[in-house]
């Protein structure tokens, strides 16, 4: 067995493969970037070494820089988790070329089914169903084109080198092929260097059912049954349990035989999840892909089986045979795992920041790669953590579900935790009806609560901070009106608005000889403000009350915490009036960032006139495209922002002129 091993990723997986090494005496070294020097994974590893800036194509992707620090390190093997360079053939060849044994199966496995476009002509020859579709070398505009006329609409782009939803986008008519198809490809190739895509029908209300196999070196393998992962957005899993509620014994032992004839077939070593999707109506499967790698869900079977698929993995990387046999194997219980993300619960928009608190249950397996204090960057995934329940049956499972979620505190961080409670909570959840398209069909994002209205003692402090300009946080650092930007121009008379959510907080702030009058949506106060700093304010309340807020610029708006707890708030439009300015108000209206990302287009230039909806920008976050669109006919006056740049939510990312 290895004495060491590096682990080439980052987050909740590089945690997992870190005690998954330490229970078998191996030492874990990973690799980290710039943004990550902190980070858990770091910090709990025998050994870390840095391997370039935060951006993963400069860092995490990069498989020279991998390999040598595996060698500085004397690792003899190398474990890639999931995304990142897991699915490279390369990679895999890299490190057999360097005498480093790859924790995952060889190259040409993964090219025979790592690759979606392989893997269907593999399936296909092995007498595994699949969808009708184009999977063919010609990647031209004119054949795709043909080709999704000849399959029919509605259909789906998939990137070839795909995972996790990226490079993923349904067209449902023939005008909107060759825009998703631009878009597709742009994220695959970023994401994967590869936008290599096909197209497939796309069935209608599937559910998504996946076989999770083992094989090692001396040709044995096993499935170790189904997860079901039907419940999802943007393609991306959140909710994934085991075993399926649709499936009969037999059609389980049918698609579990059938993964395992496509490993045998490729060739295949240490563990991979086949993937299906069932269509009820007739109880047909059709193929989907091969994730040449571990899940993300991978928890989910090794809490029915008693099997820890990664010590299992590292075991067959260093040569060792399958412990056991196919009927040695057995579903016990029921699990479920939900993913606890970094992102909106609304928009699905990712979201970064400091966690203040993070507690997680302590009486289920939790899997994460934070803790509180951690900073969630932008540059990586917005996975903060999988929460994963077992119990004797379903029923008993969703309670601890239940439970688990309830007892879940996250602050600092915007997350989708109100999102999973409703989920979990959701009868058509309790009865099985877990269709992929579950989250649109039964609404589940109207059943979330309201979110409770920002305090006016962090709206009043957001006013005196503009009003006196105060350049907090990184901003004062640098030239404090440049960081303002039309902030500058406040005067102490006019009105503040603020977004609150959907609603709009209007302020007024006058100064009266040693103290401030503020006015909150009608409501008076008045304070006093006994110092500022480059990051807090301190204010006197009528009542005789010392309150402290900290305070942060953020494009454009501002990060108050105040109470232990963080609070954003963003700029409703300006009164221009107010301003000065004359001639024609330009509306701002959906030409904010929604979230912080990384502008990676720009699909117009100052002067060009555009129609309403036509896109603008394109802005990425963890993995995921935004498309930022006019909301009326226009002018576009001013492009703020380069190719490249990464802006702040709220930052302004066009402005234009209606009409």
């Amino acid at each position: 067995m290895f004495a060491k091993l590096l682990i080439a990723n980052r987050g909740e997986i590089a945690v997992r493969i870190i005690h998954a090494c330490h229970a078998m005496g191996i030492a874990a070294v990973v690799v980290y970037s710039e943004a990550d020097r902190r980070a858990l994974h770091v910090r709990m590893a025998d050994e870390a070494l840095p391997i370039g800036p935060a951006p993963a194509p400069e860092s995490y992707l990069r498989i020279e820089a991998i390999i040598e620090a595996a060698l500085r390190a004397g690792a003899q093997a190398i474990h890639p988790g999931y995304g990142f360079l897991s699915e490279r053939a390369a990679f895999s060849r890299a490190c057999r070329d360097a005498g480093l044994a790859f924790v995952g199966p060889p190259p040409e496995a993964i090219e025979a089914l790592g690759d979606k476009i392989a893997a269907r002509r593999l399936a296909l020859a092995t007498g595994v169903p699949v969808a009708p579709g184009y999977h063919g070398a010609d990647q031209s505009d004119e054949t795709l084109l043909r080709e999704a006329t000849r399959i029919g609409y509605p259909l789906l782009i998939k990137a070839s080198a795909g995972g996790g939803g990226r490079g993923m986008r349904i067209v449902t008519n023939a005008d909107e092929l060759m825009p998703a198809l631009e878009s597709a490809r742009r994220e695959a190739r970023a994401a994967f260097g590869d936008d290599t895509v096909f197209l497939e029908k796309l069935i209608a209300r599937p559910r998504h059912i996946e076989v999770q196999f083992l094989a090692d070196a001396y040709g044995n393998a096993v499935h170790l049954f189904e997860r079901e992962c039907s419940i999802q957005r943007r393609y991306q899993k959140i909710v994934e349990e085991s075993p399926s509620p649709a499936l009969t014994p037999k059609q389980r032992e049918m698609i579990g035989e059938a993964a395992v004839r496509l490993a045998r077939a490729a060739g295949y070593v240490n563990a991979g999840t086949a993937e299906f999707l069932y269509d009820e109506t007739d109880g047909s499967f059709a193929f989907l892909e091969v994730n040449a790698r571990l899940q993300v869900e991978h928890p989910v079977t090794e809490a029915v089986t008693g099997v820890d698929l990664v010590q299992l993995q590292i075991a067959i990387a260093g040569g060792a045979r399958l412990p056991f046999r196919q009927e040695d194997v057995q579903q016990r219980g029921h699990a479920i795992e939900v993913r606890l993300c970094a992102e909106d619960p609304v928009t699905f928009l990712p979201a970064g920041g400091r966690l203040t608190r993070f507690d997680l249950p302590d009486d289920i397996r939790c899997d994460s790669g934070f803790e509180t204090g951690d900073e969630v960057t932008l540059y990586y995934d917005s996975l903060l953590a999988k929460l994963i329940v077992h119990a004797d049956d379903r029923s008993v499972a969703i309670a601890k579900l239940r439970t688990a979620l309830d007892a879940c505190t996250v602050e600092g961080v915007t997350t989708n935790l109100p999102l999973l409670r409703a989920i979990a909570a959701h009868p058509a959840f309790a009865a099985g009806e877990t269709t992929t398209d579950f989250l649109t069909t039964h609404q589940v994002a109207a059943r979330l609560p309201a979110p409770a209205p920002l305090p006016d003692e962090v709206v009043l402090a957001a006013a005196i901070a503009d009003v006196l300009a105060l350049p907090f946080g990184r901003a004062a650092a640098r030239d404090p009106w440049s960081a303002l930007g039309p902030w500058r121009l406040l005067r102490a008379d006019m009105p503040l608005r603020y977004r609150d959510g959907e609603r709009e907080r209007c302020v007024r702030v006058t100064e009266c000889a040693s103290e401030w009058r503020v006015e909150i949506d009608g409501t008076t106060c008045t304070v006093g403000v006994l110092a500022t700093h480059p990051d807090h304010l301190i204010v006197r309340t009528t009542d005789g009350r010392i309150e402290r807020f900290g305070i942060a610029r953020d494009g454009a708006g501002l990060r108050v915490e105040w109470q232990g707890k963080r609070f954003y708030l963003s700029h409703a439009t300006l009164d221009v009036e107010h301003l000065g300015v004359r001639g024609h108000s330009h509306s701002r209206a959906g030409l904010e960032a929604p979230m912080p990302g990384t502008i990676v287009r720009i699909l117009v230039n100052e002067g060009d006139r555009v129609a309403a909806h036509q896109p603008l920008v394109v802005l990425e976050a963890m993995k995921m495209e935004h498309i930022v669109a006019a909301p009326h006919d226009g002018i576009i006056l001013r492009l703020p922002y380069a190719v490249g740049a990464l802006v702040a939510k709220g930052a302004t990312l066009v402005e234009m002129e209606e009409g």
